[in-house]
């Protein structure tokens, strides 16, 4: 595929995180020219319990349009909310942070439902599914390496009817664009959830990058 979306579509990293995670190294600027480099349209950023960095770059001038996300850590696993106005506290509640995300008008989105590597919703997915609390299940997670995992929450996105989301999960310049969903352009939470429906996904494993190499002992 090329570098560019057909005319009236565009390319979405869903879920990606900057130096202000606190667990990474990608910069605003390394993350424009990234993007732009692999043909990004739009980029989730969802840094790990803060949104700071998310506002100011929609601040700022970055070639790639914004969507001010955060990834928030709940005793039960971690949501992401999308589309957000205000920075939800973390360790609060799980039904508490999705009432903040829904307050916002934004939208709930499960990222790496079934990676036990990390602090994952899947043992109560399910529940939440059912309960219609769950906007978007995030279906390929380009951090993962075992396949079965992401076709596992394909499969469950699958049987409650949501519609799927894709992320590089990138903490670093490499990982960005790992993973996008190609999808008609939106405005706003409620356009986003109605393009998912059309969109194609794209993605590969891309592990991260090697940040502090070995060093010999001899």
């Amino acid at each position: 595929m090329g570098l560019v979306a057909p005319a009236g579509r565009v390319r979405v990293d869903c879920h990606l995180h900057t130096v202000a995670s606190g667990d990474a190294v990608l910069t605003l600027e390394e993350l424009a020219e990234r993007a732009k480099q692999t043909g990004l349209d739009v980029v989730c950023i969802t840094d790990h319990n803060v949104t700071t960095a998310a506002v100011r770059a929609t601040e700022r001038y970055l070639g790639v349009r914004v969507v001010v996300g955060e990834e928030i850590r709940t005793p039960d696993g971690d949501v992401i909310g999308l589309f957000l106005t205000e920075r939800i506290p973390y360790v609060l509640p799980l039904a508490e942070v999705i009432g903040r995300i829904k307050a916002q008008h934004g939208l709930v989105y499960v990222p790496h439902p079934f990676d036990l590597a990390r602090s994952s919703l899947g043992r109560v997915l399910p529940g939440l599914c059912a309960e219609g609390a769950v906007d978007i299940i995030e279906v390929f997670n380009a951090k993962i390496s075992n396949p079965a995992l992401n076709r596992r929450a394909a499969d469950l996105a699958a049987r409650f009817a949501l519609p799927g989301g894709a992320g590089s999960d990138a903490h670093d310049a490499p990982g960005v664009g790992a993973a996008y969903l190609e999808m008609p352009d939106f405005d706003g939470p409620a356009g986003f959830v109605a393009a998912l429906a059309h969109a194609q996904l794209t993605g590969e494993f891309r592990d991260h990058a090697v940040r502090y190499p070995r060093r010999s002992v001899f």
